[in-house]
């Protein structure tokens, strides 16, 4: 089979897309004939030889990729024999390999992607949708709601200003560019911002004195931080929530979320909290299967609609490059 395969840490280019053994699917796991896999920001920084959240620096040569969506080829001893042909869709969790014609997963992790859902668009839900649907938990979004979102015209931003708006709240998203800008309006932005312009802020303190009553924001989806994310909580009422899950506009690899002392909070009168990791785990009972089972259901439904920008999967450096420079809108997904 083809794969694309890490040798070296370093740039991009340390992507080489080459053949390779395929892999032998274990018992109570399957053999997935790839149509679509994932790529993260995260694969990115391991690429790098980072450990990112992980405890140590992935073992090289390594095949990146975690988020696989085709059709089930093959079975290991013990696989329960209904999964024979199915079209599926699978988060790896912590084992890479996905991108490749053929990759092997637990049957316990597959979902069975609906009908008339493609696969790249199963693969955005599965990953970036299951982060959304964890983020949304601490939301709790109604026609009360203004919700601002930076980084609008990425692939949980995307998705967030499509639920916001579904739930009935005032959006206001902010983007970098014309062309993320007008994406964030098409995807049902009340006010679409360039938040690369230095009168973004001053634009939507006006648009909520005339349009919102003067009300402030009551929630902002931080994956930005830094100076754009600070002038963003200026624009929270009372009661505001600041849900952060992010902050590259500090840097992919260096930087840190905005973070506030209990005596500013209480001074803005605002909630402040990282909303990954454990607290999403615990919030979804244990169990990220359930954020997965949502999200794809919410896709299905046509409720969500993931912005997907696709690459052949030879060209896994140039996805790579276009992620780190931030040319993309929505989820990158590479198909062999």
């Amino acid at each position: 089979m083809h794969a694309v395969r890490l040798h070296s840490f370093g740039p991009a280019e340390n992507l080489t897309y080459e053949e390779t053994e395929a892999p032998v699917p274990g018992p109570g796991q399957v053999r997935i004939a790839v149509a679509a896999a994932g790529v993260h920001l995260l694969d990115t920084v391991l690429r790098e030889g980072r450990a990112g959240p992980y405890p140590d620096r992935v073992e090289l040569p390594t095949i990146p990729g975690r988020e696989v969506a085709g059709t089930v080829e093959s079975l290991g001893p013990g696989t329960d024999g209904g999964w024979a042909g199915r079209r599926v869709v699978a988060h790896l969790g912590m084992v890479p390999g996905g991108y490749a014609e053929l990759a092997v997963t637990d049957a316990a992790r597959l979902h069975a992607i609906p009908a008339g859902l493609d696969e790249a668009a199963a693969v955005a839900m599965i990953g970036t949708g299951r982060t959304t649907m964890g983020i949304l938990q601490f939301a709790d979004l109604g026609p009360h709601d203004i919700a601002l979102v930076p980084a609008a015209a990425g692939g949980i931003g995307t998705l967030l200003v499509q639920y916001a708006k579904n739930a009935g709240a005032t959006v206001i998203g902010l983007a970098g560019g014309a062309a993320k800008v007008a994406r964030t309006a098409e995807n049902g932005a009340d006010l679409a911002l360039d938040y690369t312009r230095p009168d973004w802020a001053v634009r939507v303190r006006r648009y909520l004195r005339d349009k919102a009553d003067g009300r402030g924001a009551t929630v902002l989806f931080d994956s930005v931080g830094g100076a754009t994310a600070l002038a963003a909580v200026d624009l929270l009422g009372a009661g505001g929530k600041h849900l952060v899950f992010g902050w590259s506009s500090q840097g992919l690899h260096d930087g840190e979320p905005l973070t506030f002392s209990d005596a500013e909070l209480a001074r803005r009168a605002i909630t402040s909290m990282s909303v990954l990791g454990p607290a999403m785990i615990e919030k979804a009972g244990g169990d990220l299967r359930v954020l997965e089972a949502r999200a794809l259901g919410e896709a299905a439904a046509g409720r969500l609609r993931p912005a997907v920008r696709r690459f052949p999967l030879a060209d896994a450096a140039g996805a790579h490059r276009a992620l780190e420079t931030r040319a993309t809108m929505g989820k990158v997904v590479l198909e062999p």
